[in-house]
């Protein structure tokens, strides 16, 4: 099969190559899926599991992406829960080979059933977005209605569902971007917006939440602005600082299938959107994997045609 492979750590997005792999193979509890979609984060390249399997054993030539939506071509021993022929979408393990190939081998209580009226493209914007914003505010964050969160970064993959889930839920939003995130960030439900190049992160006020998408000295700096008893969420690394009287949380997405296949409903409800950007064939993975370039909405490699 086709996939987009990196064998040298020190290379960076010039070991990004488009080479011919073995077909995975299913192992206990997995499913094999044909790959229609996949998402991908530019910064993996500088993940660990990227580069060794959770024993620490090195593993490349790797294949990244993990987020995915394809459809089931096979079922390993044990499997239940997915058929052969099932349109599916969800997240790969951090330690293994991931998306960006033209089948790929999951653990299958890391997927969800994708439904007929969902686009694959679409539903490869949600896994890593949806469930780190699901479990940033709700889990880690505790957001209950009424409350004041703000968000850094609202109009990225992550903040801009974020923003949506936490409106709806009855708080009050506050997000942060550039200027030309202004428009974006509203739309979506916040009701205030902040331009972190012309505005003081403390203009924001007091807050019950900050989720925090950037890391830095913005999040350093809104420490300070959360309420006691209130708490600082970021995905951006470990916090270097505590609120006075709060909880600091730095957390890594996990896997869930029962909230991939609510996040699914809202999109079919219309409560909830993604913001997709270019749509690139697998050709063209490796220039899209270009960290640098800034894109409007989540670029996601068209793997097969069809949906």
């Amino acid at each position: 099969m086709h996939a987009l492979t990196v064998s040298d750590p020190h290379a960076g997005l010039a070991g990004l190559t488009l080479t011919t792999q073995p077909h995975p193979h299913a192992a206990e509890n997995d499913v094999i899926v044909r790959v229609h979609a996949a998402g991908f984060t530019p910064g993996e390249l500088d993940w660990p599991g990227t580069w060794s399997d959770r024993s620490g054993r090195d593993r490349t030539p790797s294949i990244p992406g993990h987020e995915l939506s394809g459809v089931v071509t096979e079922l390993g021993y044990g499997t239940t829960g997915l058929t052969i022929g099932q349109r599916v979408f969800g997240l790969c393990d951090w330690t293994r080979n991931g998306a960006l190939a033209e089948y790929v081998a999951v653990e299958a209580r890391n997927l969800a059933p994708l439904p007929a009226d969902i686009d694959h493209t679409v539903a490869a914007t949600l896994p890593i977005s949806g469930l780190t914003a699901w479990q940033g505010i709700f889990e880690h964050g505790r957001l209950e209605p009424g409350q004041t969160v703000l968000i850094h970064g609202a109009a990225g993959g992550v903040g801009s569902i974020a923003t949506q889930l936490a409106r709806e839920a009855g708080a009050r939003v506050i997000g942060t971007g550039r200027a030309a995130d202004r428009e974006t960030v509203l739309d979506l439900g916040a009701d205030t917006f902040l331009d972190l190049d012309a505005d003081q992160v403390e203009d924001a006020g007091e807050v019950d939440l900050v989720f925090d998408l950037i890391g830095g000295d913005i999040r350093d700096r809104s420490t300070a602005l959360v309420r006691a008893g209130g708490t600082l969420v970021t995905i951006a690394g470990p916090p270097s600082l505590q609120p006075e009287n709060g909880r600091a949380v730095f957390f890594v997405v996990e896997a869930d299938r029962s909230r991939l296949t609510d996040l699914a409903q809202r999109l079919r409800d219309r409560r909830l959107r993604t913001i997709l950007g270019a749509v690139r064939p697998l050709a063209e993975a490796p220039s899209a994997f270009n960290s640098l370039r800034r894109a409007n909405g989540k670029t996601i490699i068209q793997v097969a045609e069809g949906n």
